[in-house]
């Protein structure tokens, strides 16, 4: 079973470690010590806690949407850059930052520009998913 430390869970969250415990003691995240005394959550429990915040998150200013697309991140636009034809987006989605292409006319018309809260919205049939090591 895999299990993370209380750092390792707050940064697969973007989170501080401090908000990992307060969601321990709270009841809000299982855990269980190691031989040492160290806090370990298990990846399945956190794993449901992620997928549970995530249904629990705020929804857009915008009302209700509906899309096939399933891979949402919401985060704040950090940097915008634009020229005659094209803009790049930049959003700071937790600890992944995500860049888009678009043209400069939609990034207008989303009204874009840093300080904006925004949702990268991936579907994609080719994804890359990697591990460190096989478990």
């Amino acid at each position: 079973m895999t299990t993370f430390r209380i750092s390792e869970a707050a940064a697969l969250l973007g989170v501080s470690a401090d908000t990992v415990r307060r969601w321990v003691d709270g009841g809000r995240l299982p855990a269980t010590r190691d031989e040492h005394g160290h806090r370990l959550v298990p990846g399945a429990e956190l794993a449901a806690f992620v997928r549970e915040q995530a249904r629990g998150a705020a929804p857009s200013d915008q009302g209700e949407r509906f899309s096939s697309a399933r891979n949402r991140l919401r985060g704040i636009v950090t940097e915008v850059l634009r020229d005659g034809v094209m803009a790049q987006v930049e959003i700071q989605a937790g600890p992944f930052r995500v860049v888009s292409l678009m043209s400069r006319e939609a990034a207008d018309d989303l009204g874009l520009r840093v300080g904006v809260v925004a949702e990268a919205v991936v579907k994609s049939t080719n994804v890359v998913v990697e591990v460190a090591e096989p478990s």
